[in-house]
């Protein structure tokens, strides 16, 4: 267990993505350097087997704060593995943040202006930037609560050959919506969450009967559920490579050859159960 209250803790999980992490704390200490406030990266590495310790000792060694590598000790997933990092480090806010995000020089001091967001309004729980692809569209990221039947639709591609299908995904995120602007949410996507600290500890953090998705969804929706809103800032980007290996392979024959498309719909089965008639 770590010693002490940090500012601001970033977690993020490895799983062979050691280059993708190195890009992604390079941009990190470039948006906050001479910032107010200290920021320590984490990285929890799930016996990815990839060099990552060593190769950020390497690379980082005259930067402070130093990033902290957390070994998981085998694959544990996305939530389990941020726990694993949440539990040992008490700071004021996280920023759960994916290997495969990039802070962008065009536009500074990312994590600064969401800590002054979040420092300005005290009732709010989550916020989330606006994430956008390397070819500069923008990722749906902010979403409303799903019903059962809209993750499968958008997974098995229906929305691309119905137009009733195209409704429903289209509902689901957010089409309708300004994305420049900030708004409450229903939900974000767990990329890239800056989080009240003490709040998170006391929602328990990740619910880790989830192995891989879901984890983000359900957490913004306890947040809700104890009356602490989720919001969208959507002056604020961040760079976001969103590769979607559980869509790899498309169409209904994912379900059959990829074996992430079938821990996705676990997951949906899972949050369905828990959540249903609230």
């Amino acid at each position: 267990m770590f010693t002490g209250m940090y500012d601001v803790v970033t977690v993020t999980v490895n799983y062979k993505m050691r280059e993708k992490v190195l890009a992604m704390l390079r941009s990190l200490y470039r948006d906050t350097a001479g910032s107010s406030f200290t920021v320590q990266p984490v990285i929890v590495d799930n016996a990815s087997g990839d060099g990552i310790a060593s190769a950020m000792k390497q690379e980082f060694a005259d930067v402070h704060p130093q990033p902290i590598v957390l070994d998981a000790g085998a694959n544990v997933g996305f939530g389990r593995g941020n726990n694993l990092a949440l539990r040992q480090l008490s700071a004021s806010y996280y920023l759960i943040a994916n290997p495969d995000l990039l802070f962008l020089s065009e536009q500074p001091r990312t994590i600064e202006r969401l800590h002054a967001f979040m420092e300005a309004h005290p009732e709010i729980g989550i916020v989330a930037p606006q994430l956008r692809r390397p070819d500069g569209s923008v990722q749906p990221s902010c979403m409303r609560f799903p019903s059962f039947f809209d993750h499968p639709i958008y997974r098995l591609e229906l929305h691309r050959r119905y137009r009733w299908a195209r409704r429903r995904v289209e509902r689901l995120h957010m089409a309708d919506i300004d994305h420049e602007r900030t708004r409450p949410v229903d939900w974000a996507t767990g990329a890239a969450l800056f989080v009240r600290g003490p709040w998170l500890q006391d929602a328990g953090c990740f619910d880790e009967r989830y192995f891989m998705y879901f984890e983000d969804c359900d957490l913004c929706r306890t947040f809700w559920s104890r009356g602490w809103p989720v919001y969208f800032k959507g002056d604020v980007v961040v760079q976001h490579g969103h590769e979607r290996s559980s869509a790899k392979v498309p169409g209904l024959k994912s379900v059959v050859l990829n074996p992430l498309t079938r821990v996705h719909l676990k997951s949906l089965v899972q949050y369905t159960w828990k959540w249903k008639g609230k």
